[in-house]
């Protein structure tokens, strides 16, 4: 009934954006212009230390390196690797549709960074910041990743007491932060009306971009469709597995999860469905799916990667290719980061956006249709899930010690 409520808000938002912005009262008008910047700024707040955290409490909660061996270094390599390849069919998708071809939006508040000189060595540069708060000052989001994925992984090869001691410290930053996060979802309703009521006044003055989001949908969803129906399976298939089995299998869990929009919630059902119908270990079943529904979100990683570029890009941002293959990294990161983030792909994209500086209405009207694509996600998310725990499975039961294990286990 919550759920239901909450989307019922969402499209009665929607109908007054669209009722009042096609109006064009200055009252409205002024009104969702101070909404929409008040909104904006609740966003900057939490924006970088979402993602320094997100990346932060992640990896330090893992296992020491010199712990990491079988079953969680495939875990990790199947994981992280299928991620990479769902954000780096949503950049092929990109580039061939071009979703934001032929358009642009133009915003006096809005300045395009200089290109800097220097390409690629310039580029590299800016990874690394000169000091420890430059990076969250400037809003270098680039430099902010790197210093998440560099303290965490440090943190790793501290004394068990010191790391328990700092991923608590991060774990806990981050809850505090999810609450903030929760606060401004359920301002979320009035946000939509501000934004749509600001994007049909743009459209009644012939910026209109409707085309290119629907050409920016089908990246979206045909990056998921791709990822779900022919890369994970080919995975399957190199494996000697069926992959219309394992679908059939995993049928119910996936129903599940494509109604409730939540990986941790179909958890439970999953594991069920895996050992009963598919035949997966229950030590391997145990293991690898709680692990995967934090870190394996292929669907998270496509929609950042694709709803980056597009709004990026519709302010006339441009990228080299090494940047582009940089944003695959970024993209998988931020999606491994988050794991426990209500609406999280959303949140951590528009962080990326605000870190960018690019102004954030686009994000009002894609929420919309966000609903549907985590739905969408989060199918896909279980389903690669079960993909990589069928394949898991199938290379313990190869090797001996560890077969001789599970039949006493």
């Amino acid at each position: 009934m919550k759920r239901f409520f909450g989307n019922t808000l969402f499209f009665i938002a929607i109908a007054l954006g669209l009722f009042t912005g096609w109006i064009d009262i200055s009252f409205f008008n002024h009104g969702a212009d101070v909404i929409s910047e008040l909104f904006l700024r609740l966003l900057k707040l939490i924006s970088l230390p979402l993602i320094f955290l997100a990346i932060a409490s992640t990896i330090s909660g893992m296992k020491s390196p010199s712990e990491i061996r079988s079953m969680g270094k495939r875990v990790l390599m199947y994981t992280l690797g299928t991620t990479v390849i769902a954000a780096t069919v949503a950049l092929a998708l990109f580039l061939l549709i071009h979703p934001a071809q032929s358009a642009q939006i133009v915003d006096k508040n809005f300045i395009l960074p200089e290109e800097s000189s220097g390409s690629y060595l310039s580029f590299v540069m800016n990874i690394i910041p000169s000091n420890m708060t430059q990076a969250f000052a400037e809003g270098n989001v680039i430099g902010i990743v790197f210093m998440a994925i560099a303290f965490s992984a440090s943190i790793l090869f501290l004394p068990e007491k010191n790391k328990e001691f700092l991923h608590v410290l991060f774990s806990s930053l981050f809850s505090a932060l999810l609450k903030l996060t929760g606060f401004i979802i359920k301002l979320m309703p009035i946000a939509v009306w501000a934004f749509m009521t600001l994007l049909m006044k743009d459209l009644s003055s012939g910026n209109g971009h409707f085309q290119n989001l629907m050409l920016y949908l089908i990246c979206v969803v045909g990056a998921n469709l791709v990822q779900g129906f022919i890369i994970l399976p080919l995975i399957l298939k190199f494996k000697g597995i069926s992959p219309w089995k394992t679908f059939k299998g995993m049928a119910p869990a996936l129903s599940v999860a494509f109604f409730s929009k939540s990986s941790a919630a179909t958890l439970p059902i999953a594991m069920k469905t895996i050992e009963g119908r598919v035949g997966v270990s229950k030590k391997v079943s145990g293991f690898t799916l709680p692990l995967c529904s934090v870190i394996n979100m292929n669907g998270c990683a496509a929609f950042i990667l694709t709803t980056v570029l597009f709004v990026s890009t519709l302010y006339g941002m441009t990228f080299t290719p090494m940047q582009l293959i940089m944003w695959i990294f970024f993209a998988t990161l931020a999606a491994v980061g988050n794991a426990g983030v209500p609406m999280g792909c959303f949140f951590l994209t528009s962080a990326f956006l605000v870190g960018m500086n690019v102004p954030l209405y686009m994000m009002g009207l894609i929420l919309p249709f966000y609903t549907v694509i985590d739905m969408v996600e989060t199918a896909l998310n279980v389903w690669s899930d079960a993909v990589v725990a069928t394949s898991i499975d199938k290379e313990i039961k190869a090797l001996p010690e560890m077969a001789d294990q599970a039949l006493v286990d």
